[in-house]
């Protein structure tokens, strides 16, 4: 084998390894990354009852109703278009308010309705959609 050869290989091996290394950080990163659906496609997308998704928005205000002989919380989020009703079995974060963001995690019900078993609260506008952030800029 010539030189050119040689080279040819090695580069071919290289770019072979470091491809593999890159899916296996890429597969590694997306059960961490926190993506999530707005109400509005949530509504649009049509989403089986059995697949687990996030979905993310601002609490309503007075939407908040606890049941504490269960330990159940519902309240509704909104992008500032649709609304969807949350239900969640659980201690709330510290940081869950009225009019701030949060993530919600679990299934959805029905078209309005999703039950979470995992609620995120958002603690700055860093996590906030830049479409969401311009809507909110302009009301």
């Amino acid at each position: 084998m010539n030189q050119i050869n040689q080279r040819f290989i090695k580069v071919l091996i290289s770019i072979t390894f470091l491809s593999i290394a890159i899916g296996l950080i890429l597969i590694a990163l997306q059960d961490n990354l926190v993506f999530f659906h707005s109400p509005s496609e949530v509504k649009e997308k049509k989403f089986l009852s059995t697949q687990r998704i996030r979905v993310g928005g601002l609490v309503i205000k007075n939407s908040v109703n606890f049941s504490p002989s269960k330990a159940v919380v519902s309240f509704q989020i909104t992008d500032l278009n649709e609304n969807l009703q949350i239900v969640y079995q659980g201690i709330l974060p510290d940081l869950f308010r009225e009019e701030q963001g949060i993530i919600a995690e679990g299934y959805l019900i029905s078209e309005d309705s999703f039950e979470a078993d995992q609620v995120l609260a958002k603690h700055d506008e860093n996590y906030m959609p830049p479409e969401i952030a311009e809507t909110l800029k302009e009301k």
